[in-house]
């Protein structure tokens, strides 16, 4: 899979990140390969929409992220509208997303140019809502403290139905690879809603918040809240309350075909609403929202076969639980070196020692 144009995205606090940039760019310039950087701004600028960033990059078919998760959320904003890949680079210190060590980043782009890696499929979240939304003036300060400026406000879909608007809420241009959050603004005033599941009502809430999250998201806030964790290669919204006030706190796990929409009560105080950690609006009383699973799929680079439990052993710190002394310093994996029995064929398994 040659590359043709590769965006940047860069956590600039980091020394790490901003040295292997440079060896990007370099790598880049020695293969006569565009190179841009995107999603950049100093103190006092303003953000660009995803569909703005990637025409101003000029399409490039490989995002690589440098920095943490929350920097790779950010390029996978972009590459969602432009159905590029992303490269990952790890920077960062709890992350599940970025795998490839900055130290091996040409490397890595040796790969993918060679066409010596594969594309991961993560499922992603689409939006719809009553109104357009928006931060009110005066409070982006308060919603966005230690996140760097605000995104500007979600714009309606390109290729929305003008006609079905009046019924079925305005199509926003938006996608969220880890989860859109509910919470409340006031510490004092809980959100109210009511939960739609499949079209039909499953609950009404009071809560500090709610998520709804993507396989991909169920390690992320919504595991922080009591959520499960489910494995990326599901297809699936996680519904998980937000120290909720009634006995039933428990996550929701829908179907991939089963969207969901939350409705804010007239008793509720206002409601913020969050895309992948970025705040996107203020809902009030009697707005509500939807979110189903988007048509396609972000594709993010693989150099080695994915091996997400043995992450999440890792991230997680199960190794220090007694019961795994007697793993030693290599985990032990279950794979019989025999021939594969038929019945398990067509399973996911490691390769044979």
């Amino acid at each position: 899979m040659p590359i043709s144009r590769v965006g940047l995205v860069v956590h600039g606090g980091r020394p790490q990140a901003v040295a292997g940039a440079r060896t990007v760019r370099e790598w880049c310039a020695r293969h006569g390969i565009g190179c841009v950087d995107i999603d950049v701004w100093q103190d006092g600028a303003s953000r660009r929409h995803a569909r703005e960033e990637v025409q101003a990059a000029g399409g490039p078919d490989l995002i690589v992220t440098l920095g943490g998760d929350g920097t790779f959320l950010r390029g996978a904003r972009i590459a969602a509208k432009n159905d590029a890949m992303v490269l990952g680079v790890d920077v960062g210190r709890v992350g599940f997303l970025t795998e490839t060590p900055v130290a091996e980043v040409r490397q890595a782009l040796e790969a993918i140019q060679d066409g010596r890696c594969e594309c991961e499929e993560r499922m992603m979240l689409m939006m719809r809502s009553s109104r357009l939304l928006e931060i009110p003036l005066g409070m982006e300060e308060t919603l966005c403290y230690g996140r760097g400026p605000a995104l500007p406000p979600p714009e309606p879909r390109p290729e929305r139905d003008a006609v079905e608007e009046d019924t079925w809420g305005i199509p926003l241009d938006i996608n969220a690879l880890n989860d859109v959050v509910v919470e409340k603004l006031a510490r004092d005033r809980q959100v109210s809603v009511g939960v739609y599941i499949a079209g039909r009502l499953l609950a009404s809430y009071s809560a500090d918040g709610v998520i709804l999250a993507t396989p991909t998201g169920s390690t992320a806030y919504s595991f922080a809240a009591g959520g499960p964790v489910l494995s990326p290669r599901m297809r699936a919204l996680v519904f998980t309350p937000v120290a909720p006030h009634m006995a039933f706190n428990r996550t929701v796990i829908a179907n991939v075909d089963e969207p969901i929409a939350l409705l804010v009560l007239p008793h509720s105080g206002r409601a913020a609403v969050s895309v992948d950690g970025q705040s996107r609006g203020i809902l009030e009383p009697g707005d509500w929202i939807g979110v189903a699973a988007a048509p396609r799929p972000l594709r993010l680079v693989r150099l080695t076969p994915a091996n997400f439990y043995g992450r999440l052993r890792e991230r997680m710190r199960l190794t220090d639980a007694p019961a795994t002394a007697a793993d030693g310093e290599a985990a032990p994996v279950f794979r019989p070196a025999g021939p594969l029995p038929e019945d398990l064929h067509g399973f996911r398994l490691p390769p044979a020692p």
